[in-house]
């Protein structure tokens, strides 16, 4: 039978709270790039964030260059530095776009930053590429007196989407005010508080010269799936990550999920049914970002907690063998060894304490034997199996 504890709907406003980690995945996107931030990467709200990225989108300027149209010249300030003559004046790349521009014209980027040829060099491979035409991104200074910064070389079909028009994307979808940074765990307690106070330490909205990066949640708006081995509520609840760089470095990305809780860290614990939307800067992406992106979102944001619940209700009441033997026969068929398979069982019983018979007890016990694996890949892939799993419960 479905476990009647799970509520189908939404709890309301929720303080601090017990949490158990070992349940579901950990999810360390997040806290790759809190680590890797510096301080003048990092913003304390949506409005700080898109007001950096709003400023230097009205300073771009892109237009499409003929690569015979250009020449270069050395730094009289520095001999490792190079600036690029153009029909539109002069403008100096960054270590970004240079190895961008490097790379389009077949030249090796890392040997010309130690050459003092280099501008004979590059000039050389300009002259002779195939590569005619490439789209180029320069800042402009405010007072317009120095030289422009070239921030990116593309193809010509590169489908730009501004690192503004996604975060007014976010902004539009946590209007609401219940969607902001997480809280933190207080690993002393055992306990999740999502009302810890935000700083620049703590804080999960990042932005630099290449790129943007954002997780939000509702962590004080969960929902209960279940109970903790003390009897407490065991409390998931919404969050989102959207990333995306206007000058190359990476996809736009969307990644949905549910989860537990978040540690100071900011790796993300207990996570459950993680999804990925993952869009490529090809020429029809600024289309596609309107037609899809948002609507993913608002779709994400307004989903029903109790679509959620119900579907942790029908794992649970799906019953895949009545004793180990037909349970075990279930786990290998989908593609677990004889010893993961018994790993698995072992993990069920400490996780849910009881066999396993359910496919949610099934995919508890695959998240479990996972947080044991060191090597990310085959880590990444037994999370896969399990969250197939729950993908195949229909409700």
């Amino acid at each position: 039978m479905p476990d009647t504890n799970i509520m189908d709907t939404n709890t309301g406003r929720i303080g601090a709270r017990s949490v158990d980690v070992s349940r579901g995945a950990l999810d360390g996107s997040v806290s790759s790039q809190w680590f890797a931030r510096p301080d003048d990467q990092r913003f304390l709200t949506l409005e700080g964030l898109l007001a950096s990225v709003e400023q230097r989108r009205e300073r771009s300027i892109v237009n499409t260059l003929d690569t015979r149209s250009i020449g270069v010249r050395g730094s009289r300030e520095d001999e490792t530095l190079l600036q690029l003559i153009t029909p539109d004046g002069m403008i100096a790349p960054n270590n970004w776009s240079f190895g961008q521009l490097c790379s389009r014209v077949g030249a090796p980027a890392g040997f010309l930053r130690t050459l003092r040829l280099a501008p004979a060099v590059l000039q050389e491979r300009l002259e002779r590429s195939d590569a005619e035409q490439l789209k180029f991104m320069r800042t402009i200074n405010p007072d317009g007196t120095e030289v422009a910064e070239l921030r990116a070389v593309t193809g010509v079909d590169y489908g730009r989407v501004w690192d503004e028009e996604v975060v007014r994307a976010v902004m539009g979808i946590a209007s609401d005010g219940t969607w902001k940074v997480p809280g933190v765990i207080n690993w002393g307690k055992g306990t999740y508080d999502p009302s810890a106070p935000v700083s620049s330490e703590s804080t999960t909205l990042y932005a630099s010269d290449r790129d943007v990066f954002m997780f939000l949640c509702r962590d004080e708006y969960p929902i209960e799936v279940g109970k903790l081995r003390n009897g407490d509520p065991d409390y998931m609840f919404p969050g989102f990550i959207v990333s995306n760089s206007e000058t190359g470095s990476r996809a736009l990305t969307i990644e949905t999920m549910y989860l537990r809780a978040v540690c100071m860290n900011r790796n993300l614990w207990g996570v459950e049914n993680k999804q990925t939307v993952r869009m490529r800067h090809s020429k029809g992406l600024p289309s596609r970002f309107a037609a899809e992106a948002g609507p993913t979102l608002r779709q994400f944001s307004q989903a029903s907690a109790s679509a959620v619940a119900q579907k942790v209700i029908a794992a649970k009441g799906t019953i895949i063998g009545k004793d180990d033997d037909e349970v075990k026969d279930f786990i290998r068929k989908q593609d677990f060894s004889i010893k993961s398979t018994e790993q698995i069982m072992a993990s069920v019983y400490g996780e849910e304490g009881h066999p396993a018979r359910s496919v949610w007890d099934v995919v508890q016990g695959i998240t479990a034997k996972a947080r044991e694996i060191r090597h990310q890949d085959e880590r990444v892939d037994m999370e896969r199996k399990a969250g197939a799993l729950m993908n195949r419960i229909k409700v």
